[in-house]
């Protein structure tokens, strides 16, 4: 690209690249401010079938105009086109098969009178709207072709086409991340905000200096991998259909239109329009996006969930955003494992304690409506009792299903590795089955666990015994599943969360220092086993329905919908029957009093005091815990 050329219109591109005299290899970095189209040309009578293949895959095929048979021109895009030769180079497919590279599609013109013309959206166009926000484009800085790779993301849709869908790659510097998917989330006609940000694995991607089309991109310092649905995607739905003859845009060679990009002077978007990026993991790099006005709710829970009215100084443990970071990652997460289970009586039968059970089940609700596999882990010496729990909790409505439960016991060295994993193989693939409610004697290997949460669960200390908050070393009480979070913390693509109230939790070791520092007998109780995200709460209870909460709020999130389903599928909001099943699984008071009345009618006992009754943690369900509840869900619903 020279430099006159970068600054050319698209019609004297368009006159150039129609001539053939001047070398074009590729159209990233020209035409700057107007749309570049990739171009898929098929027969007529697969024409309904592709517009129809775009409508259900958006972000990757951005439909612009579709053409009428023997069509040459794009009124609505571009004045005095021709197809056959506005493209630098064209891709000619016979029954799915590349058979050549051409400059100009003249000598086809009998055949394309039969032939229907697609101009779909190019992420080239926002190209110029990245380098004006003041961020680096690589690809344009090196004078090269954008990255193209083949994922293992299924597009959807019915009918001939069925294929992968194709993304491009960015180098993005870190702390540019938010203004990138700002800029481009309001460019949904040049494939809208990024579909992922990270691990290039993730999108089943295996060698990133490899690209099936383009050209490989170096990063530079601190960058990460950006990735955006591509237009090529309609190349791969040709090679899947294999019809007789189909052509294309060769990959980076775009059509370029006279429309001006809308988005280049757009306003800030307002807050539930304007993208945020967390990383969520580092083994594997992931990053996930919500709205900024979905991040303000979620600390709004953060901040009831976070009130001390036992006035225990769990303050001093806050880490922001561990609410909204856990809460993300498990909205990505397909099978989550809950464990709870703190016997801080151990001088009664149960020795269990009120705080944790509640929030478990409210969790397991919530994730159960979300499409979540679930299943929780506690001791082998409760687990008859925990059953029994699960079959009053269902009677009696606070949850739809029951949740599976297990036991674990870590007989052997592999014992964490064998469960967590299909033969204690960390990088063994295995099929995740709809699970019976069987509890005893339910078999971990069937799940694919991606995401482990410990609620109000004994943690181990560092000279590995549990203590309760008094000191009491309670470890002949409790079974090593600390050790499924240790084994988790060396696993890909596993995150942890713990949920607690006094830093002796499993879970709570990321925060073991200020533990140590400022809660009683800290020293001593401090628990050392730390989770990805430590969420601390005035009782962990209310950490399990902020939970809940927080993922009924991001499964109404447009920007968190988009990317965490790779821009594929109809555009949100839920279907009416979905959003209420969702409100429905959430924390009530209604639901929240009736399960402590059935742990309280199993003889469980409040935490602090030991008291058979109505309370948690010594206070009681009404006024404390049911205003925390009813506040939680009038927030989570957007009620005043």
């Amino acid at each position: 690209m020279s430099e006159c050329q970068s600054v050319m219109s698209p019609s004297s591109l368009r006159a150039l690249i129609r001539d053939k005299s001047h070398c074009i290899e590729n159209t990233s970095g020209l035409a700057a401010g107007y749309q570049q189209a990739n171009v898929v040309i098929l027969h007529k009578s697969l024409a309904d079938d592709f517009e129809a293949f775009c409508h259900a895959n958006p972000s990757p095929l951005p439909l612009l105009y579709r053409s009428q048979p023997g069509e040459w021109g794009c009124p609505p895009l571009a004045a005095e086109a021709d197809i056959r030769v506005d493209c630098p180079q064209y891709c000619v497919f016979e029954d799915g098969l590349l058979v050549s590279r051409v400059s100009s599609l003249m000598p086809y013109t009998s055949q394309l009178l039969d032939m229907v013309s697609f101009y779909l959206g190019c992420s080239f166009s926002f190209e110029r709207t990245l380098r004006d926000a003041g961020v680096p484009v690589r690809n344009v800085e090196q004078n090269c072709n954008v990255s193209m790779f083949r994922t293992s993301i299924r597009c959807r849709g019915p009918g001939q086409f069925q294929c992968p869908m194709v993304v491009t790659m960015r180098p993005v510097p870190k702390e540019q991340l938010d203004i990138v998917a700002q800029v481009t989330h309001l460019t949904p006609l040049a494939h809208g905000g990024p579909i992922h940000i990270g691990d290039p694995a993730v999108l089943g991607i295996l060698n990133a200096s490899k690209p099936e089309y383009g050209d490989p991109v170096t990063p530079g310092p601190g960058d990460v991998p950006v990735f955006w649905a591509c237009g090529v995607t309609g190349v791969e739905a040709i090679r899947s259909c294999k019809p007789p003859l189909a052509f294309s845009h060769s990959p980076g060679c775009m059509f370029l239109t006279d429309q001006e990009d809308t988005f280049v002077s757009a306003p800030t978007p307002e807050p539930e329009q304007c993208p945020l990026t967390f990383s969520i993991s580092q083994q594997p790099l992931h990053y996930s996006v919500t709205s900024k006005a979905a991040v303000q709710r979620i600390r709004d829970l953060e901040e009831i969930i976070g009130e001390d009215p036992g006035q225990r100084g769990i303050r001093a443990l806050f880490i922001q955003d561990e609410l909204l970071r856990s809460c993300l990652s498990l909205s990505h997460s397909s099978s989550v494992l809950i464990t709870t289970g703190f016997p801080t009586h151990y001088m009664h039968d149960p020795p269990e304690e009120t705080d944790g059970p509640p929030g478990a089940i409210a969790m397991a609700a919530t994730l159960q409506a979300l499409g979540k596999e679930v299943v929780i882990v506690t001791d082998h010496r409760a687990l008859e009792m925990n059953c029994r729990i699960m079959e009053d909790a269902v009677k009696k409505g606070v949850i739809k299903t029951a949740v599976p439960l297990l036991s674990y016991q870590g007989n052997s060295p592999d014992s964490a590795l064998n469960f967590l994993c299909h033969d204690g193989d960390p990088n063994k693939p295995r099929s995740l089955p709809t699970p019976k409610p069987l509890w005893i004697n339910f078999h971990p290997a069937v799940f694919t666990f991606d995401h482990l949460v410990a609620i109000e669960r004994s943690g181990r200390a560092a000279d590995g015994n549990y203590y309760n908050m008094r000191g009491v070393n309670i470890k002949h009480l409790v079974d090593p599943i600390d050790d499924l979070f240790t084994t988790a913390s060396h696993i890909s693509g596993v995150n942890t969360t713990g949920i607690g109230d006094g830093g002796n939790e499993l879970g709570m070791g990321k925060v073991k220092e200020a533990v140590r520092e400022y809660m009683p007998n800290g020293s001593l109780i401090a628990c050392d086993v730390a989770a990805d995200f430590a969420i601390t709460a005035g009782v962990s209870n209310w950490g399990g329905y902020g939970v809940a909460c927080a993922l009924y709020i991001l499964s109404l999130c447009s920007v968190h919908q988009r990317y965490l389903h790779k821009g594929l599928g109809q555009p949100y909001p839920p279907a009416q029957d979905l959003k209420q099943a969702w409100a429905a699984s959430l924390p009530s008071v209604a639901k929240e009093e009736e399960m402590l009345s059935i742990l309280v009618q199993h003889g469980v006992r409040s935490g602090k005091t030991a008291t058979l009754g109505m309370e948690v943690d010594g206070l009681t369900f009404h006024p404390t815990h049911s205003d925390v509840i009813t506040r939680l869900r009038d927030s989570a619903l957007q009620r005043k």
